[in-house]
């Protein structure tokens, strides 16, 4: 045999519950309650309820008390409630009606059209709470196929990362420490720039992407081992918007957040806050956060590691060729951030240093 529904009386007279239990016993489990605090206490306990038969009139707890728990709770939405009472009044229906209640059935009553009533409410509500299950069942695998879809975008990412180190035999582990450093500074800045955990995250994965560009450029220039003319150098200028070129050929990275850091990044992390920096000489708040960002981490890195043209500068020598302008100007905010976090930063250096 099929378990049976429970079905919840709540009502202050013995004899109005023994009648209404003895309509509806052979169809559901009934169970008793003899004022609104026992109601709610068997409704938190008991979490398959079908229906609540509740009266409005009761000691301790009243049936409009009981509905504003409920509403609160939320369990108004999960468990249908039927006012059952001898008042004919339009005030109580209204605010019956307002905190969820789904009928109201007056005293004295016809017994066949009380159980066909109830029997619909509780049929609804079934539909209802199967729909709201599978779409929050279709919910969840979208989510968990845009996790998969966001995992596929990071392994792509770091393929043509790694991509870039093979060719650029200098870089090392830039582009690693590029990913960390920024979310280092981007940490510092969130309270001011309002940025969330998760944007944080996916600009940092995307600063990976930074010189991807570098992968169009000749290895007569890109490879060099010294210092590049002033002709060399304007090619080498073109990695930013080769790398944007590649990140829109990119179709799964379009219309999408994600897209947006990467294509700003690669386009726009050697732009500089004077307007004197490359490919389009954006200037101040015109340049996005994030490739300021992402500009500023990379001439770090740049500094403090070692190159065919260079030794490795130290940290405290790289933090003073940025404050003072010597690597273009940034923007002072970002500027603020790296003073104050500047032995974070060493640390991390550090501790990622080839």
């Amino acid at each position: 045999m099929p378990k049976k529904q429970k079905l919840l009386i709540v009502d202050d007279i013995e004899i109005n519950r023994m009648i209404i239990a003895e309509l509806f016993s052979g169809k559901y489990e009934v169970i008793e309650a003899r004022d609104g605090k026992e109601a709610l206490d068997v409704i938190n306990a008991v979490p398959d309820i079908a229906i609540v038969l509740l009266d409005i009139v009761m000691p301790v707890m009243d049936g409009l008390a009981v509905l504003n728990a409920m509403k609160e709770s939320g369990r108004i939405n999960s468990v249908p409630v039927i006012i059952v009472t001898g008042r004919d009044d339009d005030d109580m229906a209204l605010k019956s009606y307002s905190l969820g209640v789904s009928d109201i059935i007056h005293k004295p009553f016809n017994t066949a059209i009380v159980n066909q009533r109830v029997t619909n409410v509780i049929d609804l509500y079934s539909y209802k709470n199967h729909l709201e299950e599978k779409l929050e069942e279709q919910k969840n695998e979208l989510l968990r196929q845009e996790s998969r879809i966001k995992q596929m975008n990071f392994s792509l990412i770091d393929t043509l990362s790694a991509t870039v180190e093979f060719r650029d035999l200098e870089s090392g582990k830039h582009i690693q420490r590029t990913r960390l450093l920024i979310k280092l500074i981007l940490q510092n800045l969130r309270r001011d720039y309002a940025i969330s955990n998760e944007q944080i995250e996916l600009i940092s994965s995307a600063s990976a992407l930074h010189d991807v560009g570098k992968i169009t450029i000749p290895d007569a220039v890109l490879l060099k081992p010294g210092r590049l003319t002033s002709g060399e150098f304007e090619v080498m200028k073109t990695h930013t918007t080769r790398g944007s070129e590649i990140i829109d050929r990119l179709n799964m990275l379009h219309d999408n957040e994600y897209y947006t850091y990467c294509h700003d990044i690669c386009l726009y992390h050697h732009e500089r806050y004077d307007g004197n920096g490359y490919p389009d000489k954006l200037k101040g708040e015109d340049i996005p956060l994030w490739a300021q960002a992402a500009g500023l981490t990379d001439v770090y890195d740049a500094l403090t590691s070692k190159r065919v043209y260079k030794d490795a500068y130290s940290h405290e020598k790289a933090i003073d060729m940025i404050m003072d302008g010597e690597c273009g100007q940034f923007n002072p905010e970002l500027i603020k951030a790296i003073y104050k976090i500047s032995q974070q930063l060493k640390a991390l250096a550090e501790a990622l240093s080839d």
